[in-house]
């Protein structure tokens, strides 16, 4: 091994007004040729610990109780970059040690195009002309394999894909061959097929320019196919450090067994998902969680759904395609191309496929929020394509979605009382202290309480406004919910809470669902029946089970194979 690059030790930090440090007491080395990856819940400290090593927390209100950050590039001279000049550690920032953050669009700016930001960042660390630095991005893109480099070269950042966009933040923080590259769950969200993609690069890149990586994640599956060292905090402590055979194989702290365990992929399915507290208080973990196949309501048998619910007869959607010179209209792209299927009542429907290839726009088309060119929709005996604006109103009572990102569905401005409170005032004549009521038992229904009735979304943490989004939902009892991709963002341990939580909530409000997911095997454990949706077609379809045990078609075949597992 060789010597450390980076050895962080004793650090303390912490957060104005907080009780608890946000990470406490931490030591970590990383060496050149070497890759750390640090797993944990939201709220463990990874984040901080990334930031912290360049110094990116806004101090106050973050301060350095204690420690030290020991920075050795060439393993002769060591520097602490807690006591480094603002001067000489900006040269450091992009240079020497490079970070790759979890959303690249957030941290790209969308008024400069991708070759603008990256060359800008050659010149400032390498001081080549405008000419060299063109040419040296030119040749990032194509080592990161962007397609068309010289065309990306002037494309803004929300022309490019979400594979796409991360791939320009790495050709920048490759730019300068930084002897360290921090990833900031840089996977997160990604298609699976993106991600292994993703995860294959960054691997390779570390091997060739035998840099030392510190990769950050909540999924054991994901740093399972990347790292050396695995660094498990909790609460922002270190509880357990140890090589990623080890530790997947043999681990020895609860918690870490729980992380290992509440994976989909892991479970049979029918069977309740283990969650933190089972390992971690198994004395007084719930009941449920014990019963097997019984306590979960979705693993029914196929002929157990005897009407549909809403049928779907040859539904097109097209999107418009515009010039980029003065926006006129040229032909259209088909999102949802001649589609038809059935669900059934009470029966959960998986909907799978990579980004792009229609399965959130279909969801959306079935509500008539992005409206259809052609086809049917039959919810009972209407026709849902044929109803005024009006009447279609009305439906949406019994028809209702939960979208990706809770916080971005919940108006920052209104305390979730009240956006429950909304839902029941528009579609319901039950009275204020009514509505009150009947709001306070959705937050129950969903593990929350009434003291949770007068706070704002930012209050809560990601798993917890995602319940408030379930609630929301539930609050008319609809007949079909659908998920878009309501799981992808959530750290697994809450994603499984989640699953565990529809679960029940199914089994008491009896609704049907289109569950649209990119993972295949939350699919597999969660869903009934499944469809594989690519380019705007469905390609494979069948009993959920014998898909992913089975699959025929190649490009579900594509997606079990890129899907990250523990081994």
């Amino acid at each position: 091994m060789n010597s450390p690059l980076l050895h962080i030790r004793d650090l303390t930090i912490r957060f104005q007004g907080n009780a608890s440090p946000a990470v406490e007491g931490l030591s970590l080395t990383v060496s050149r040729g070497e890759v750390l990856a640090i797993v944990g819940e939201s709220g463990s400290g990874k984040s901080i610990t990334a930031l912290s090593i360049l110094r990116l927390l806004k101090s106050p209100p973050a301060s350095y109780e204690s420690g030290s950050i020991l920075y050795s590039a060439d393993g002769l001279t060591t520097i602490d970059l807690l006591q480094q000049p603002m001067g000489d550690l900006r040269a450091i920032r992009g240079g020497q040690i490079a970070m790759i953050f979890q959303e690249p669009m957030t941290s790209l700016n969308p008024v400069l195009t991708c070759g603008e930001q990256v060359a800008e960042a050659v010149i400032a660390h390498r001081h080549l002309s405008k000419k060299e630095a063109m040419a040296e991005t030119n040749r990032l893109f194509q080592r990161v394999r962007l397609p068309d480099p010289d065309e990306l070269f002037n494309k803004y950042p929300h022309q490019l894909s979400g594979g796409q966009k991360q791939r320009v933040m790495i050709a920048m923080a490759i730019s300068c061959s930084p002897a360290l590259l921090i990833c900031d769950e840089p996977t997160t969200a990604l298609d699976v097929t993106v991600q292994r993609d993703i995860l294959l690069l960054l691997k390779e890149l570390q091997r060739s320019e035998n840099m030392g990586m510190i990769f950050i994640s909540h999924d054991l599956g994901v740093v399972a196919a990347i790292a050396d060292r695995i660094a498990v905090m909790r609460s922002g402590k270190l509880i357990e450090l140890n090589d990623v055979h080890q530790l997947i194989t043999n681990p020895v702290q609860p918690y870490t067994r729980a992380l290992i365990a509440c994976r989909p992929g892991a479970a049979e399915p029918g069977k309740r998902l283990p969650v933190v507290n089972d390992f971690l208080n198994p004395g007084v973990s719930d009941q449920a969680s014990r019963e097997g196949v019984e306590s979960n309501p979705f693993m029914q048998p196929r002929n157990a759904f005897t009407r549909p619910l809403i049928r779907i007869e040859h539904l097109c959607m097209h999107y418009a395609n515009r010039s980029r010179i003065a926006g006129q209209t040229e032909g259209s792209f088909k999102a949802v191309d001649d589609v038809s299927f059935e669900i059934m009542e009470q029966e959960i429907l998986g909907l799978v496929g990579e980004s792009g290839c229609g399965k959130s726009t279909l969801g959306k088309g079935i509500l008539r929020l992005i409206e259809p060119v052609s086809g049917k929709i039959w919810f009972g005996d209407k026709d849902l394509l044929l109803l005024s604006n009006e009447e279609m109103r009305r439906q949406r009572s019994r028809m209702q979605i939960i979208f990706q990102d809770p916080f971005s569905a919940l108006s920052p401005k209104m305390r979730i009382g009240h956006a429950l409170d909304e839902v029941l005032k528009v579609h319901t004549n039950l009275s204020a202290s009514q509505r009150k009521d009947q709001s306070i038992q959705l937050l129950e229904k969903v593990g929350l309480s009434s003291m949770h009735y007068p706070r704002y979304p930012h209050e809560f943490s990601g798993g917890q406004r995602q319940r408030i989004v379930i609630a929301r939902a539930l609050a008319l009892k609809p007949a079909l919910i659908i998920c878009d991709e309501s799981l992808s963002a959530l750290d697994v341990s809450v994603q499984a809470q989640v699953l565990n939580l529809l679960s029940d909530l199914k089994k008491e409000f009896r609704f049907s669902a289109l569950f649209i997911s990119h993972d295949l095997s939350v699919v597999r454990y969660f869903c009934d029946r499944v469809m594989v949706m690519q380019a705007g077609r469905i390609v494979e379809s069948g009993q959920a089970g014998q898909v992913y045990q089975h699959p025929e078609h190649p490009y579900t075949q594509l997606l079990l194979t890129a899907a990250p597992t523990i081994s």
